[in-house]
């Protein structure tokens, strides 16, 4: 698709003055040119609620000022639209006026391109924030000795590693990705974070003690394999291909596990094994909020509130603490 000029500027600006993760990029770009079609089919009288014509408006041509012209309530229609037509949830219509603000700013603020902002009254739905879904620590534990006893040293080293990594660092999915085995300094693990930010990672025993095991196995695997210069490989976990493991390949191994303890692979993702390390952390390993914020290399406290969620027997355990209870 050929962007107009203004869009294509747009999104270097993201990539080269922002600094944004390539993954906020695409997203921002997807949800500026849902809006720009669904603005262009508005203006041509033409109905933005039909998948066919919607698919195949052209976006190239749409001029500036169109942009300068909108008002709140071409706004309101375009969050209507993705309520009612695409059945978006509440943070998916956050986002994409987040994208809005950002996208509006850059044309007034940044660039003077337009004087007109009408993101500035636009606000964010509100939502009852819900309780995430997270393993227990039984549940935990059985999918660690799940993953290690493989038959195949190497892939049960490896995926025994990843898994371990997730439950005690809680580190998202594309940072355990992008790791380099020299990254990696006794105990310190280093990763390129959200918004391609670096963040330190505290390794403890199990950590450590998974990584290396599985280091063990890896240099086996490419010795047996005769692979030359073993050190040019710099992913620490690598397929059978020897390539780098992508996202999608760690979510399959990961949803394999999953519906092997007899849990739903659909309810427990790999994200959810992030939010399983944070509640864990919170309830076993008695960190304070500030404290979980930094390990899970959050930019505000208020995304981290969602793990510290009590369940009966914290409460119980709380009220027994009254002191002025009878012992």
């Amino acid at each position: 698709m050929k962007y107009p000029t203004f869009l294509t500027d747009f999104i270097g600006y993201l990539e080269t003055i922002k600094g944004v993760s390539n993954l906020t990029v695409k997203e921002y770009t997807y949800d500026i040119i849902l809006f720009l079609k669904f603005l262009k089919l508005n203006k041509l009288n033409e109905d933005p609620y039909d998948d066919e014509i919607f698919n195949n408006a052209e976006i190239f041509d749409v001029p500036i000022s169109d942009l300068d012209s909108v008002s709140i309530s071409t706004l309101y229609s375009f969050m209507s639209y993705l309520d009612k037509h695409r059945k978006t949830s509440n943070r998916t219509r956050n986002r994409k006026t987040s994208s809005l603000r950002t996208f509006y700013e850059y044309l007034t603020v940044k660039t003077g391109l337009i004087s007109n902002d009408p993101t500035k009254k636009l606000e964010f739905s509100k939502a009852r924030p819900k309780n995430p879904i997270y393993l227990t620590l039984d549940e935990a534990k059985s999918l660690l000795s799940h993953v290690k006893h493989g038959q195949n040293e190497f892939i049960s080293s490896r995926d025994y590693a990843i898994i371990t990594l997730f439950l005690n660092c809680g580190l998202r999915l594309s940072e355990l990705t992008s790791i380099n085995l020299s990254m990696i300094k006794e105990d310190i693990l280093s990763v390129v974070g959200k918004g391609n930010k670096e963040r330190t990672i505290y390794l403890n025993e199990s950590s450590i003690e998974a990584i290396n095991y599985y280091k063990l196995c890896r240099k086996k695997y490419l010795e047996d394999r005769k692979v030359e210069n073993i050190e040019s490989i710099e992913a620490l976990f690598i397929s059978e291909r020897l390539t780098r493991m992508s996202n999608r390949a760690i979510q399959h191994r990961i949803e394999k596990y999953i519906k092997e303890i007899g849990l739903d692979p659909n309810l427990y993702t790999v994200h959810k094994l992030r939010h399983t390390a944070a509640t864990l952390l919170y309830k076993y390993g008695e960190v304070d909020i500030r404290t979980l914020q930094v390990i899970l290399g959050h930019e505000s406290v208020a995304t981290t509130q969602i793990y510290t969620h009590l369940d009966d027997s914290q409460i119980k355990k709380a009220v027994d603490k009254n002191p002025l209870n009878y012992k």
